[in-house]
């Protein structure tokens, strides 16, 4: 099967699982495993930030950081189309007992102005506290779309004039920074925490890194304890995703340009209303009126292809390091037919 549904489907590639395998591992709760040392480093490093803490997956990493930057009772300002509220298990209010402030936009991303529209007056006791905004880059639900990079750098410039947190799900961050040229350093100079994953477009098998400074990731540290977070010689899996940042970083334009044919494929299908692609590796179509979802899906199976319902007439599709030239031609043909 040609599976479209996601980036997180990938496998190891036989080089990864070499290199996974010769992996030197000790205790990491006792700081003593080499590889997690390493791949934290390397994180840090690449984004010029002071620390970083390996997790199990990116909805911990950001949960760990709205925790750290928030007190319960305080309020995330951040788009109705962010994962952290609309994927996260209502982790959000569960872990940090915050609520959420709201941006509608059609692709998820906002301005400093709509942001400015959203901070509640700290000597109003009827309201909460805002405390922090939140931004994802790539926007998962707005089709891989990527932030307008001075944008990002006039909300920086807001919430330092309004003593706000800055934090990015940069669940995608890579595939942003293949779009718009934006070096790791330019995003690390502007946020203060920084989620990046390592099991979507970069083919690691498990894994998301939080960037921050060293106050903060050692506030990380007692928050993933709280949460079960905390691995043993998870040295094998830290090699993964060394890994991938060595390696599978350059070649995420394969995928980008994938995506593009995919989209001008969908754009000739007879049963599609509107395609969604923001220049990444995703793209959300919407059907005919008439035409569900379920059995579209049905169409896909029964010519070899997986995709994800994303609503009762739209459709995910996801390109990624697992599919060949052919599996992307087939697709463009099989979209065209029906």
């Amino acid at each position: 099967m040609i599976d479209l549904r996601s980036d997180t489907v990938t496998r190891p590639s036989p080089a990864m699982l070499d290199f996974m395998m010769r992996a030197s591992v000790g205790d990491m709760v006792f700081g003593e495993d080499p590889m997690v040392n390493e791949l934290e480093e390397m994180a840090a490093d690449m984004f010029g930030m002071e620390a970083a803490i390996y997790c199990p997956s990116g909805t911990m990493t950001n949960q760990i950081a709205i925790k750290a930057h928030t007190r319960p009772g305080d309020e995330v300002i951040c788009s109705r189309l962010a994962h952290i509220y609309q994927f996260e298990g209502g982790g959000v209010a569960f872990n940090s007992g915050a609520s959420v402030a709201l941006i509608d936009s059609d692709n998820g991303t906002f301005t400093a102005e709509d942001v400015a529209k959203y901070i509640n007056n700290p000597n109003d006791c009827h309201k909460a506290y805002t405390r922090l905004v939140e931004v994802e880059n790539t926007v998962n639900r707005g089709a891989g779309a990527c932030w307008d990079f001075d944008e990002l750098v006039s909300i920086r410039e807001l919430c330092d004039r309004h003593g706000l947190g800055y934090h990015l799900d940069g669940a995608r961050l890579f595939n942003a920074m293949t779009a718009d040229g934006r070096k790791p350093g330019e995003y690390g100079a502007l946020f203060d925490s920084i989620s990046i994953c390592l099991s979507k477009g970069l083919g690691a098998p498990v894994g998301s890194v939080l960037l921050g400074n060293r106050d903060f990731i050692r506030q990380g540290q007692r928050i993933r304890k709280v949460l079960g977070g905390a691995m043993r010689q998870a040295g094998y899996i830290a090699a993964a995703g060394i890994y991938a940042l060595r390696n599978n970083v350059e070649r995420l334009s394969e995928d980008h340009r994938s995506a593009e044919d995919i989209a001008k494929a969908l754009g000739q299908c007879s049963l599609v209303e509107s395609v969604s692609y923001g220049g990444t590796n995703l793209i959300i179509f919407t059907l005919t009126d008439g035409m569900k979802a379920a059995d579209f899906l049905d169409k896909l199976r029964e010519n070899g292809i997986l995709a994800l319902k994303t609503g009762d007439r739209s459709i995910r599709f996801v390109t990624h390091l697992d599919l060949s030239e052919a599996d992307i031609r087939k697709t463009c043909e099989v979209l065209v037919s029906l």
